[in-house]
């Protein structure tokens, strides 16, 4: 059974955020460069990230930057960062009150398929707002997690956008949890005109401790994948 070293930013920049993760990402891989050319074996850490971030939107790698409906006084107005980034999928929002999840993982550990890596988030999503009673599923060629897909009303209350090199994971999901879905109407989400976006505040018409949520979807994920998580310390400085 692997161990998940698991660390809780609070709320953190974006940009900081990335910074860290990257440093991490790149630390697994010169493990495995490392192991690869001295024929050596030394084990490579597994990291998941938890993190708010302040108002920020993302476009992936191959998202279309017209998805992005503001110019950048706009953004400033609203108080809104925007990178361009490394991961996959297209534009998306990030802000208080939404939980994103950074699983920076060696696959090598778990399974070498980056298709089953994204159901399995999608299943630790699925099962985490089933524990509040909302039935999600997948929608067919639109990664992430849904309600009542294949009906006028479908609407996405997760998104997910990774990055991999080497069989080593970084991005992941950002679950809305009591976000201001506001911040959407400012961007086409994910690129898919049309369909809404949603919130568990939204669905359950009340306010959800956020510590709770990490808590179920820390669970859903240890059962998942089959770790153990272990504490680290909030590093006081994240920049490499």
């Amino acid at each position: 059974m692997q161990t998940v070293q698991l660390i809780d930013l609070g709320l953190k920049d974006y940009k900081e955020t990335w910074e860290y993760q990257e440093k991490l990402f790149q630390e697994i891989i010169d493990i495995k460069v490392a192991n690869r050319r001295n024929n050596t074996h030394t084990q490579t850490p597994n990291y998941f990230i938890f993190v708010e971030h302040p108002h920020v939107y993302t476009l992936g790698k191959s998202g279309d930057l017209n998805n992005l409906l503001l110019n950048e006084a706009q953004l400033k107005e609203k108080g809104a960062s925007f990178y361009k980034i490394n991961r996959g999928g297209d534009i998306t929002y990030h802000g208080p009150g939404q939980i994103v999840g950074y699983p920076i993982l060696d696959l090598d550990h778990f399974f070498t398929d980056i298709h089953k890596y994204l159901r399995f988030l999608e299943e630790v999503i699925i099962l985490t707002l089933a524990d509040y009673g909302i039935k999600t599923e997948r929608s067919k060629g639109e990664t992430g997690v849904w309600i009542d897909v294949g009906t006028p009303f479908a609407r996405k209350i997760c998104a997910l956008g990774v990055r991999t090199s080497r069989w080593v994971t970084m991005h992941g999901f950002a679950l809305n949890v009591n976000t201001n879905l506001g911040y959407f109407d400012n961007i086409i989400p994910c690129g898919i005109k049309g369909k809404a976006v949603t919130s568990l505040e939204a669905e359950l018409n009340k306010k959800i401790p956020l510590e709770e949520v990490k808590s179920k979807i820390q669970s859903h994920f240890k059962a998942l994948f089959e770790v153990t998580f272990t504490s680290t310390n909030t590093p006081s400085k994240l920049k490499p």
